[in-house]
């Protein structure tokens, strides 16, 4: 199975923090992140019970640290985009279906839960590859922290062994920093660069893929920047003294 950590993002209150633990135990979790949390003290290890142990080695880690350390960050909320012009929130999908997504990958996957007041930022959601949402009661739709951690820990508990090798952070966010390159290269509109990568992140973030498939992808953009910029002096895309962009990929 994928490993799976639960990260808590800026916790208000400490006994949220030991239910949190104490539920990740009850369905086989044991990785705990925290962001800048509140202080965490007797009423944490009251809540956590026998999970005192998932307490005590929390990791507290900044949010830049996880990403760089995960292989797919997902993003729970509540408040969601109904609208494929505002993609910061969408597409959304339920712990059920988020099961689906992941239950065959091998690595890292972060699972994000905002603050109790105010849940995760707009930029937070945006920098998330796959978006969580709970479905819940129109009547009463705001869901406890802790209460929302088991829900998702209770659809991914006792997932397969993960067979697909996910790309590395560092692969994806190569592609992603050349796909943003390459938009440079169309003269894509400034003004929508962000919602497009946003757009792209969302995409290939839900695809899973393995390293090959990110060269592969690496490899189109080249071809189609060769095309696009040909060497100076040189119309043809075909001049038989041309380098071809994917020599190294052949050797």
């Amino acid at each position: 199975m994928p490993h799976i950590r639960i990260v808590l993002v800026e916790p208000l209150y400490e006994g949220n923090v030991g239910f949190a633990a104490r539920v990740m135990k009850n369905f086989g979790f044991t990785d705990l992140i925290l962001i800048n949390p509140c202080t965490i003290g007797n009423e944490a290890k009251i809540r956590a019970s026998h999970a005192d142990d998932v307490l005590e080695h929390a990791t507290v880690m900044t949010l830049d640290e996880v990403f760089r350390t995960s292989h797919r960050v997902i993003a729970t909320t509540g408040s969601l985009s109904y609208s494929a012009c505002h993609p910061t929130r969408m597409p959304f999908y339920s712990p059920k279906e988020i099961r689906d997504l992941i239950r065959d990958l091998d690595g890292t996957i972060s699972i994000l839960f905002g603050r109790e007041n105010w849940g995760l930022s707009n930029e937070e959601v945006r920098r998330a590859d796959i978006i969580c949402t709970i479905p819940t009661s129109p009547l009463y739709p705001i869901i406890n922290l802790s209460h929302a951690v088991g829900v998702i820990c209770y659809e991914l508990a006792n997932l397969p062994k993960g067979v697909i090798p996910l790309a590395t952070v560092d692969e994806m966010n190569h592609l992603y920093e050349h796909i943003d390159q390459y938009l440079d290269l169309v003269d894509h509109p400034g003004f929508k660069r962000e919602s497009t990568m946003t757009l792209i992140r969302r995409v290939l973030g839900r695809c899973n893929l393995t390293w090959r498939e990110c060269s592969t992808i690496h490899g189109l953009l080249r071809r189609s920047e060769w095309h696009f910029a040909p060497p100076q002096g040189e119309e043809s895309s075909s001049h038989p003294d041309r380098t071809d962009p994917d020599h190294n990929d052949k050797q």
